[in-house]
C-alpha cells in the first residue's frame, strides 16, 4: 500500500484534489491511471481509500471510497525531549525510527552541554512525514521548535504525564517497565553527549522527573532515545 500525505483532507469530503507534488509522484513516478486506488493519510489518524477519476500530473482528481478514523491509534502518547546531536543525521535517524515505532510528539531541548543549539524544524517534519508514510501510519508526530532546558521545565510544570529522565550520573534509577504503568502519557528527557549538568538533573528531579535506567552500557544520545521509545512501546503491548 502506497500512502500519500494530505493534511488538508477531512473525513466529510466526498472527493479530493492532490497537489502538484503528490500528483506528479502518483502519475509520473508510480504511473497510476484512472480507476487505480490511492490511499491517503491526514496525519491525524485518518486513512482514506480513494479512486483516481482524472490522472492529471498536476492536479489528480480522486473519489473517496472509504474513510477510517483513528487508524492504528496507540493506547499511549509519548513525548520525547532530546538534546540535538552535533551531527544532524543522527537526530534525523532517531526521529525516523521513533516515528516508525510510535511517537506522539518530539521536542529538541538545548542543555548546558549541548553541542548544537539550533535545529531546522521543517527538515525534521519532512523526515517524520516520510517515516509515517513508509511505516503505514496515519498519525504524524508533532515536531516542536528547539527550547531551552529551563523554559521547557516551566512549560510542562503541572502536567500529569509519567516523567522520566535518562542521565549518566550514578544514582538509584528505575527501568521504564517498573517506573511507569501502561496506557498513559509519557514525557522522557534524553540529554546531550556530555550528559545533563548537575544543576539540570536537580531541576528535573524537583519538577517530578524519575531517573530511569537504559542498562549498563553508555549509549549515544540517539541510541538512548530510541531505546526509550522501544521500551515504552513494549510496555504498552
Amino acid at each position: 500500500m502506497q500512502l500519500f500525505y494530505t493534511p488538508e483532507i477531512e473525513p466529510h469530503h466526498a472527493a479530493f484534489l492532490l497537489n502538484e507534488e503528490e500528483s506528479k509522484h502518483a502519475i509520473r513516478v508510480l504511473r497510476l491511471q484512472v480507476g487505480d486506488t490511492i490511499h491517503l493519510v491526514d496525519g491525524r489518524g485518518g486513512l482514506y481509500e480513494t479512486e483516481i477519476l482524472d490522472a492529471h500530473p498536476k492536479r489528480t482528481s480522486l473519489k473517496i471510497l472509504k474513510v477510517q478514523t483513528e487508524f492504528g491509534i496507540l493506547p499511549y502518547r509519548l513525548h520525547m525531549v532530546v538534546a540535538p546531536t552535533k551531527n544532524m543525521d543522527r537526530l534525523e535517524w532517531f526521529l525516523e525510527k521513533a516515528t516508525e515505532v510510535g511517537l506522539y510528539e518530539f521536542t529538541p531541548i538545548i542543555c548546558e552541554h549541548s553541542e548544537r543549539k539550533e535545529v531546522k524544524v521543517e527538515r525534521l517534519e519532512k523526515v517524520a512525514v516520510a517515516a509515517m508514510k513508509q511505516s503505514l501510519k496515519a498519525y504524524l508526530p508533532r515536531v516542536n521548535p528547539a527550547i531551552s532546558f529551563s523554559k521547557f521545565l516551566q512549560q510542562v510544570a503541572g502536567t500529569e504525564s509519567y516523567k522520566g529522565l535518562a542521565h549518566c550520573v550514578e544514582s538509584e534509577k528505575k527501568y521504564i517497565s517498573t517506573a511507569f504503568a501502561s496506557k498513559g502519557d509519557y514525557l522522557l528527557l534524553i540529554g546531550p553527549e556530555g550528559d545533563f549538568s548537575e544543576k539540570e538533573i536537580s531541576q528535573a528531579l524537583d519538577a517530578g522527573f524519575i531517573p530511569i535506567s537504559l542498562g549498563d552500557a553508555r549509549l549515544r544520545t540517539e541510541t538512548a532515545a530510541l531505546a526509550s521509545v522501544i521500551e515504552v512501546s513494549l510496555l504498552n503491548r
